[in-house]
């Protein structure tokens, strides 16, 4: 049984229990700004899944869980016998003894340059120790950058060039060899860009000069699981997203920010002081450049969260022979995300790559984003259309019980929020004569969100499966599922 309680998750399956440090979940908690540090967490990318644990400190060194560590990348499990702890990752079998400074891999010794420890049956082992312990496991390269926590398996890195366009020195111009999705805020003299889940990595220089007045130089640092890159400016600059996310311009505010390839969203940076919710008119107040006013740059809130569903080795329903159903949904993401945000909607895709996300995990994202609305992509070969979702939940649940809340009911008092965004989906698609059904199903992560939350199903129009990678129909849709969340913002943006 899995609950939601203010501040924890904790799950018994099986005989293991885990807890998990997160933030408030409950449906009315109030979120309180402290001057307190944040919460020390390892970032990890791989090409199976990107996702964040947190770091705690024991004897002065930072420790890592091992089994939680591994767990998103293959089978794992684990015994603890005094003072031994065995691990099985896949067929790697992993001997650690408490109070030791080495481990056996298969056989072999592995430094691991401080004390093994074992907490409640879990063990942990120094941060310091991955680059040496991983491949042993894993059979090929990791990459620490233990100062700023972050964690990179295989050949995952994000690389990046950045130049001013030479007939105008105002407009910058960054090109990522993978999608990214940056917060963006600024303050005077300054914008900043900020990858929380993307494995953006540092140029051959952390300073980059460009010869130009408006923008002389930007710098790029990482800390704390995410990576920055500061653009100096003398001028307030405007963010735009072009070829699907693998370019971002940066233009002075008044122009229309075009780049060199294709269509671009212009997104308005944010400044740095707290801010409202999206659905809040803007403040007009001078920004504070206070450190708890700089703080807010990373817990920007989402309004809308777009979950690509399946992924990496989930390629959900074959749609023929050679599309998957995972390559149509992180192409619908990324064009709903294009959508939401020109209509000033700042929005999150959960997943912009060919990464696998577990239900829980995606769940656990949306909620500790504390977002407006959620929406989950599917596509399907049969049917026609489009077919909406909200979560069909348990009958007659006793579940919540004071400050708790059941996780297999959490979308309980959302419902009526979700139903009604379906329904303003759904007059938007009929308006572009797109066919269009609501339905209610048990489609998880749907009942494990605290906020409005539903699916949207996109079938062909008639037999031909074609249109489905067609940008002219997955435009429409896209245009008409944005246009439907602006039309209910100003209720959605009560929700909790």
């Amino acid at each position: 049984m899995r609950w939601i309680r203010q501040g924890w998750i904790s799950e018994t399956s099986a005989g293991r229990v885990r807890s998990i440090r997160i933030p408030f979940l409950l449906l009315f908690a109030v979120l309180v700004v402290s001057g307190a540090a944040p919460e020390k967490h390892l970032s990890v990318y791989s090409t199976a899944a990107n996702y964040s644990l947190p770091i705690v400190q024991r004897d002065g060194r930072d420790y890592i869980g091992l089994l939680e560590l591994l767990d998103p990348l293959g089978t794992v499990n684990a015994k603890f016998e005094t003072p031994r702890w065995r691990l099985h990752y896949n067929n790697i079998l992993g001997d650690f003894t408490v109070g030791q400074t080495h481990a056996r891999i298969q056989g072999r010794d592995t430094d691991l340059s401080g004390k093994f420890l074992i907490e409640n049956g879990r063990g942990l082992v120094p941060l310091a120790s991955l680059n040496a312990l991983l491949p042993r496991f894993l059979g090929g390269p990791t990459t620490l950058h233990q100062d700023s926590a972050r964690l990179f398996i295989g050949g995952i890195a994000t690389h990046f060039t950045a130049s001013v366009l030479p007939d105008d020195p105002s407009h910058l111009v960054f090109h990522f060899t993978s999608p990214v999705n940056p917060s963006v805020a600024s303050e005077p003299g300054r914008l900043h860009l900020t990858f929380s889940r993307e494995p953006v990595t540092a140029p051959a220089s952390p300073t980059l000069t460009f010869g130009s007045r408006t923008i002389p130089s930007a710098t790029y640092s990482e800390n704390n699981g995410a990576a920055e890159i500061t653009v100096s400016t003398t001028i307030p600059l405007m963010a735009s997203f072009s070829n699907d996310g693998r370019t971002i311009t940066l233009a002075p505010a008044k122009s229309q920010g075009a780049t060199t390839q294709g269509a671009a969203t212009p997104i308005a940076a944010t400044p740095i002081a707290a801010a409202p919710p999206a659905a809040s008119p803007p403040q007009s107040n001078q920004p504070d450049q206070s450190p708890a006013a700089r703080s807010s740059l990373y817990s920007r809130r989402y309004f809308a969260v777009i979950d690509a569903s399946h992924g990496g080795a989930d390629r959900g329903e074959a749609l023929s022979a050679t599309l998957a159903e995972k390559d149509i949904t992180v192409a619908f993401a990324r064009r709903l995300r294009q959508e939401l945000e020109s209509r000033g909607i700042s929005t999150l895709v959960l997943r912009d790559s060919d990464a696998n996300l577990s239900l829980d995990d995606r769940a656990f994202f949306v909620n500790t984003a504390h977002a407006a609305v959620y929406v989950a992509l599917h596509a399907a070969s049969s049917g026609q259309g489009v077919r909406l979702y909200t979560a069909l939940l348990p009958y007659a649940s006793t579940d919540d019980l004071g400050p708790f809340r059941s996780w297999t009911t959490a979308q309980s008092s959302s419902i009526a929020l979700s139903q009604a965004a379906a329904a303003s989906v759904a007059a938007e698609l009929r308006k572009q004569q797109v066919a269009v059904r609501i339905l209610t199903a048990p489609l998880r992560p749907l009942n494990n969100i605290v906020t409005t939350a539903i699916a949207v199903e996109v079938a062909p129009p008639g037999s031909d499966l074609s249109p489905l990678t067609s940008p002219d129909y997955q435009q429409l849709i896209a245009s008409a599922v944005a246009n439907g969340i602006a039309a209910i913002r100003s209720q959605l943006g009560a929700a909790p």
